[in-house]
């Protein structure tokens, strides 16, 4: 083989390899991006990303320039002034699964569960915005609910129907109707609930981004 065609060869060489890892590099980001992630994603799974520590001991313009507002934990005023989510529910008939284990111990709850029979109504614990229904393989029927100061989302799911004519973008006011205690998702038929979360997030993180989880079940019995 001469010189000339020694040349060419790493040249279609080198051009067919570039194309593999462009095509399969961006299958990847794709995948990463896609709807079907999102509905394996739980907002709370992820943990926040770590701010840069200049080494040097001075300060980064660049960095300093960045929103590194976090999520801060609701106000005991805030937790007295929620509705439980679910009509005719009493504080004791609340119990805290918080902490309990889910996935055969690969992750917590972190939220709790409001047993009530089929069609029970699920109001607004909160007054916020409907920001996005959602159906997913876990959670069936959900409803994701932001404060008003966009700082909080209050994540309802295993809903059996939403409330007629509730639409995403349209705003809640405490106590408003907004579906019926159900099964859907991967909840038990014969264990209907309403499973409620509460996201502590930013306000401009998207719904469907990790968020902190903060316990509903003190904030729903402190006092009552």
């Amino acid at each position: 083989m001469n010189l000339v065609d020694r040349i060419l060869t790493i040249v279609i060489t080198a051009t067919i390899t570039s194309a593999i890892w462009i095509v399969a590099g961006g299958t990847l980001i794709e995948n990463a991006s896609s709807e079907s992630q999102r509905k394996n994603t739980r907002p709370a799974e992820a943990a926040p990303s770590p701010v840069a520590v200049p080494t040097d001991g001075e300060t980064d313009a660049s960095a300093a320039s960045l929103d590194r507002a976090g999520p801060t934990a609701p106000a005991d005023s805030d937790g007295r002034q929620l509705l439980i989510p679910v009509k005719n529910i009493r504080p004791s008939d609340l119990t805290d699964t918080f902490s309990d284990s889910r996935s055969e111990g690969v992750r917590l709850h972190e939220a709790i569960d409001i047993m009530a029979p089929r069609g029970t109504s699920v109001v607004a614990a909160g007054p916020g915005t409907v920001e996005k229904l959602f159906r997913s393989d876990a959670g069936g029927n959900t409803i994701y609910v932001r404060s008003p100061d966009g700082e909080t989302i209050h994540y309802y799911a295993h809903l059996d129907r939403y409330a007629e004519g509730l639409k995403e973008g349209q705003r809640v006011r405490r106590g408003q109707r907004l579906g019926t205690v159900g099964s859907s998702g991967n909840a038990s038929d014969e264990a209907p609930h309403l499973h409620f979360a509460i996201l502590q997030t930013t306000q401009d993180a998207e719904w469907w981004e990790p968020a902190n989880a903060v316990n509903p079940f003190p904030l729903l019995t402190a006092g009552r």
